[in-house]
C-alpha cells in the first residue's frame, strides 16, 4: 500500500511539472481573485443600493405622521355605513340615498367559505406575514420598473386596508412606501381577525341589484344574492371573493340595476372559476367540491332588479330624510353647546348644521323609524291614483335651466293630504302629490296655500267662543258693507241673510259674518291661536288684515299644519305637534332620539266641544254633506270645507275622536278649478268626493281608525244647553227664544243691532230682519215673527283699527269697487305651491280626462244625492 501511494504521488508530481499546468494554476488564481473582487463589489453595490433605497424610502415617508394606536384603530374602523329607513311597526322601507351603500358585519357572521375564498385569492400567507410579503413587493417593483405587461400584484389584505381607509388610490411610489410602512405598523395594533373583519367591511364590490355602488361583504351578499354573508354557498362565496380585483367589471349589474348581457356576465363567472381554482390549489376545498362548484350555474342565483326606496316610495323617503336631518342638526348643535332654539331662528347656523346632519345620517349607519303606516299609505295612494274627478290637465312649456331646451310637460290638478293621530300627533300617512316624477314637491307637508274658509273655525269662531263673545247659536250679522272700497261677499254675491246664528253661518260658510266677528275680536289678537297651533309662516300683516279671517294669508299654510290645527279641537283644546320620525338608533343599537308628544293648551275643553258640535253640521246638511253621503260607513265626524278666491284652492278637513284627515286640491301654478264641471263636477263637490274616497280607503285598511272604534266626542260637564233670544243673545224678554250650546262658566253678553253690525256698519236686508232659521239641535224651541223694526236699520260707524286688505288668497269675496283689484299690500298665498319660478306658458287642457298619467279615469263614481246646498264659500 505504501508503495502504491508513493507511485501515485510520483505520477501527480510529474503531471504538475508539465508546462501547461503552470498556466492553469495562474489562470485559476486570477479567476478566483476576480470572483472575490466581483463578490465584494456586488456586496458593496447591494449595500450601496440598499442604502440609496432606504434613503429614498425614508424620503418618501418622512412627512407621514405616525398615528398612535388609538388613532390608527379609530381611522380603520371609521368606515361609512348606510342608514336605513323604516315604516311604522319596524317595517323596512329602504336605505337612505347615498353614493355608496354599506352594511357593517362581524367576522362571526361571515361564512367560512367566504373567508377561505378571500384568503386563497387575495392573501395566501395572511396569518404568517407581518403586514407585507417582501418577495411580492420586489416582484411588483421589478414588474413596474420593467414595464411588464403582466402585473401579478403584491398587496396583502393589510396593505389593501391601509390603502382604502388611511391613504388614497393614488398610483405613486410615495403612496406605496407609506402603505408598506403603515401596514407593518398596523399589524402591531390590531389582531389578524380584526384586520380581516375590517377588510371585509370596507372593500368595494361593484353594484347591487338597484344599481347602487356597494362596499362590504354583507352588502354584496344581500345586493347580489339576497342572502346574508353567513348563508352563501361555495360558488356564491367564490363569486363574491372574486369581485374586488375589478369591481365594476365583475359585478353582474349595470348602473340601473339591470343584469348585464351574457358576454359581460361571463367575465365574473370566469373570475369565480379562478377563485375556485386557487381554493383547490391551496387545499381549502376537495376535488369533488371543486368539480361540483365549477359546474354550478351561478347566473340563476343573481337577484332580479330591485327598486330603490326613492323609486318605490319617493315622497315617504324624502320626507323621513328631511325630518331626520332637522332632528340630527339639533343633536349635533347640542353637542357643540348650541341651544336648539338658535337652530330654528338663525338661518346660517341652521344651514351649517343641516349639512353636518346630512353627512352624519348618510354615513353612520343609523336606523330611522317613522310613523308612516305602509298599508295605510298604499291604500291612500291607490285611492289617489284611481280618483277620476280632479279636473283638466293642462300642458305648459318649461325651459330646462341647464340646457336651455324648452319642452312641454303636463300641468295637472295637484293634491295633498295627511292623516294625523289626534292624541299623539303621529302622522300616519299622507298624499304628497299626483306623480313624483312630474313634481317632487310634497304637497302635504311643504306646499303653502291659502286655506280659504277652513280658517274660520280656527281664527274666528273658536276664539270668539273662548273669549266669551259668542255661543254656538249666538246671533251674527250676514250683512254687506263697503269699507274703503273693499266689498266682500258670500259665495253667492247677492246673498244677505241678515241676522243668523253662528252655527248656521259656520255650517254654510258665510263670509260676511266671519269677517265682522273677526273684526270685533281682533283687539284680543286671535291670530296668536294660530301660532300656538303650529302655523309657521305667519306674516305681520296676517295679524291685522280682516281678510285673514277667510284664509287670506300672505304665505299660506301646508295641509299638515291645517289638519294639525283642527286636531286641536278633537283633543279637547290641546295642540299636539304632528311628527314623522319616531326614533333614531345608532349602529351600536343605542337610541339617540325618541319622540315625546307634548300637549299645549290652546282652547278650553268647552270651546273645543262647542266648535266641534258646530262643525258636525258641516257634514250634516252643510258644505261637507256630499263627503258624508259618499262614505261606506258611519262615524262621528266634524270638519270644514274651504275654497280660496276664484277656486284656486279647495279644501276639506274632517276629524273624528281618533284621527284628522285633511285634503287639498289646486294647480301648482294657481289657476281656477271652476271649469269643465260637466265632466268633473264643481270643485267643492270634487274635494268632498276625494275626501270620502280617501277616508273609505282608511276604513278598508283599519276600520277602527276611520270609525274611532265607534266612539263619539264627549261633551264636557260644563257645556250647557242655554235658552236665549235669537235676536239679541239675551236670556229673556224676547219672543224669538231658542237654545244652543254655551260654556257654562262664561256669560255671553247680549248684543244690539249696532254692535252686531260693528265695526263696518251696513243695512239689514229689507223684509228679512232677523233670521228665524236657528234651531236648537238638542231641544228645538219654537220661534215667533222677527222684529220688523230692525229690518232697515243702518249702522255707519267705522272701525278705528284693522286693515281691509283683501289678498288673492281670500275666500270668494268680491273685489274693491275702486280698482277692481285687491289691495297690493297683501298677496295672499305665495301663489306657487312648488316654490319654483313659472318658466312655462299655459296651453289648452287635455281632453283625455282629469287624471294625469297615474291612475285610472274609468271610474263610474257619482256624487250621491242629498238635500245639501252648494259650497257657500
Amino acid at each position: 500500500m505504501k508503495k502504491l501511494l508513493e507511485s501515485w504521488d510520483q505520477h501527480i508530481q510529474a503531471f504538475s511539472d508539465r508546462p501547461f499546468m503552470k498556466y492553469f494554476r495562474i489562470s485559476s488564481s486570477v479567476i478566483w481573485n476576480l470572483f472575490l473582487l466581483f463578490l465584494t463589489l456586488m456586496l458593496v453595490g447591494i449595500v450601496f443600493l440598499g442604502s440609496i433605497g432606504a434613503g429614498y424610502f425614508a424620503s418618501l415617508v418622512k412627512d407621514e405622521k405616525l398615528s398612535s394606536k388609538q388613532e390608527m384603530r379609530e381611522t380603520i374602523f371609521n368606515y361609512d355605513e348606510t342608514s336605513q329607513l323604516y315604516f311604522a311597526n319596524n317595517q323596512y322601507l329602504g336605505k337612505m340615498r347615498t353614493d355608496l351603500e354599506r352594511t357593517e358585519t362581524t367576522l362571526k357572521q361571515v361564512s367560512p367559505k367566504v373567508i377561505d375564498a378571500v384568503l386563497a385569492t387575495e392573501d395566501e400567507y395572511f396569518y404568517e406575514h407581518n403586514g407585507i410579503v417582501p418577495k411580492a413587493v420586489f416582484r411588483g417593483l421589478l414588474q413596474d420598473v420593467s414595464n411588464s405587461s403582466m402585473q401579478t400584484g403584491g398587496s396583502t389584505l393589510t396593505q389593501q386596508l391601509i390603502k382604502n381607509q388611511v391613504l388614497t388610490n393614488e398610483v405613486s411610489y410615495e403612496r406605496k412606501a407609506k402603505e408598506l410602512l403603515l401596514a407593518m405598523r398596523l399589524e402591531h395594533f390590531m389582531t389578524k381577525d380584526e384586520i380581516l373583519e375590517a377588510y371585509l367591511n370596507i372593500i368595494p364590490y361593484g353594484r347591487n341589484s338597484t344599481g347602487r355602488n356597494i362596499a362590504g361583504v354583507e352588502t354584496a351578499s344581500k345586493g347580489i344574492f339576497n342572502k346574508s354573508a353567513s348563508d352563501l354557498s361555495l360558488p356564491q362565496a367564490a363569486y363574491i371573493a372574486g369581485i374586488p380585483q375589478s369591481p365594476f367589471a365583475y359585478t353582474p349589474y349595470t348602473q340601473t340595476g339591470q343584469l348585464k348581457d351574457k358576454k359581460m356576465l361571463q367575465l365574473g363567472v370566469n373570475r369565480m372559476k379562478t377563485v375556485l381554482y386557487r381554493m383547490h390549489e391551496t387545499g381549502y376545498i376537495s376535488d369533488a367540491e371543486y368539480k361540483k362548484a365549477l359546474k354550478y350555474n351561478i347566473v340563476k342565483d343573481f337577484r332580479a332588479r330591485e327598486k330603490q326606496a326613492t323609486e318605490k316610495y319617493p315622497y315617504v323617503t324624502y320626507e323621513i330624510e328631511d325630518q331626520a336631518k332637522g332632528i340630527m342638526a339639533k343633536i349635533l348643535a347640542k353637542k357643540d353647546g348650541i341651544e336648539a332654539k338658535r337652530i330654528d331662528k338663525e338661518s346660517k347656523l341652521r344651514e351649517k348644521y343641516t349639512i353636518l346632519a346630512d353627512r352624519e345620517l348618510r354615513s353612520k349607519g343609523y336606523k330611522i323609524y317613522s310613523t308612516i303606516d305602509k298599508k295605510l299609505y298604499d291604500a291612500m295612494d291607490t285611492a289617489k291614483d284611481s280618483f277620476p274627478y280632479y279636473g283638466a290637465t293642462y300642458t305648459k312649456n318649461v325651459t330646462d335651466p341647464e340646457t336651455g331646451e324648452t319642452k312641454p310637460v303636463a300641468d295637472p290638478v295637484q293634491v295633498g293630504g295627511v292623516v294625523i293621530e289626534n292624541e299623539t300627533g303621529r302622522l300616519l300617512s299622507f298624499i304628497g302629490g299626483r306623480d313624483f316624477k312630474l313634481e317632487e314637491l310634497n304637497h302635504a307637508t311643504q306646499a303653502k296655500r291659502s286655506n280659504g274658509s277652513t280658517m274660520k273655525p280656527l281664527l274666528v269662531y273658536a276664539p270668539a267662543i273662548e273669549y266669551g263673545r259668542i255661543g254656538a247659536g249666538s246671533p251674527v250679522a250676514d250683512v254687506k258693507f263697503n269699507y274703503g272700497g273693499w266689498q266682500p261677499s258670500n259665495f253667492d254675491v247677492n246673498e244677505e241673510r241678515g241676522i243668523v246664528s253662528a252655527r248656521d253661518a259656520l255650517k254654510d260658510s258665510l263670509n260676511l259674518p266671519a269677517i265682522r266677528l273677526y273684526a270685533q275680536i281682533m283687539a284680543n289678537k286671535p291670530a296668536n291661536f294660530l301660532e300656538k297651533m303650529g302655523f309657521s309662516n305667519l306674516d305681520a300683516d296676517d295679524y291685522t288684515n280682516y281678510s285673514t279671517s277667510i284664509g287670506a294669508l300672505k304665505y299660506g299654510v301646508t295641509v299638515e299644519e291645517n289638519a294639525n290645527a283642527f286636531a286641536t279641537f278633537a283633543n279637547g283644546g290641546d295642540f299636539v305637534d304632528a311628527y314623522v320620525v319616531e326614533k333614531i338608533v345608532d349602529r351600536d343599537g343605542k337610541t339617540i332620539y325618541k319622540h315625546k308628544s307634548k300637549k299645549k293648551r290652546v282652547f278650553s275643553e268647552e270651546t273645543s266641544y262647542i266648535i266641534t258640535d258646530m262643525l258636525r253640521d258641516v257634514f250634516n246638511g252643510g258644505t261637507g254633506s256630499k263627503a258624508k253621503g259618499s262614505l261606506n260607513f258611519s262615524g262621528d265626524f266634524a270638519g270644514k270645507t274651504g275654497t280660496s278666491q276664484e277656486y284656486k284652492d279647495v279644501w276639506l278637513v274632517g276629524y273624528n275622536p281618533k284621527i284628522t284627515l285633511g285634503v287639498w286640491m289646486g294647480y301648482d301654478q294657481p289657476k281656477t278649478l271652476n271649469q269643465y264641471n260637466g265632466a268633473y263636477f264643481d270643485p267643492s263637490t270634487r274635494v268632498n268626493l276625494f275626501w270620502a274616497r280617501v277616508m273609505n280607503s282608511i276604513y278598508s285598511t283599519d276600520p277602527k281608525l276611520a270609525t274611532a272604534g265607534g266612539s263619539s266626542f264627549t261633551r264636557p260637564p260644563n257645556v250647557v244647553n242655554r235658552s236665549f233670544c235669537a235676536d239679541t243673545g239675551g236670556y229673556s224678554g224676547c219672543g224669538n227664544m231658542t237654545s244652543d250650546l254655551f260654556n257654562g262658566s262664561l256669560s255671553v253678553p247680549p248684543v244690539t243691532i249696532s254692535s252686531l253690525l260693528s265695526p263696518f256698519g251696513g243695512t239689514l236686508p229689507a223684509k228679512k230682519g232677523i233670521n228665524n232659521t236657528t234651531t236648537d239641535k238638542k231641544n228645538e224651541a219654537s220661534s215667533n215673527n222677527s222684529n220688523s223694526s230692525s229690518s232697515n236699520y243702518t249702522q255707519t260707524n267705522k272701525p278705528a283699527t284693522g286693515s281691509s286688505n283683501n289678498s288673492t288668497g281670500s275666500g270668494n269675496t268680491s273685489k274693491p269697487e275702486s280698482n277692481n283689484k285687491p289691495p297690493a299690500t297683501n298677496n295672499g298665498s305665495s301663489g306657487n305651491s312648488s316654490n319654483k319660478p313659472n318658466t312655462g306658458t299655459e296651453e289648452k287642457p287635455s281632453t283625455g280626462g282629469g287624471n294625469s298619467g297615474s291612475g285610472s279615469n274609468q271610474s263610474t263614481e257619482k256624487p250621491k244625492p242629498d238635500d245639501s246646498k252648494e259650497d257657500k264659500e
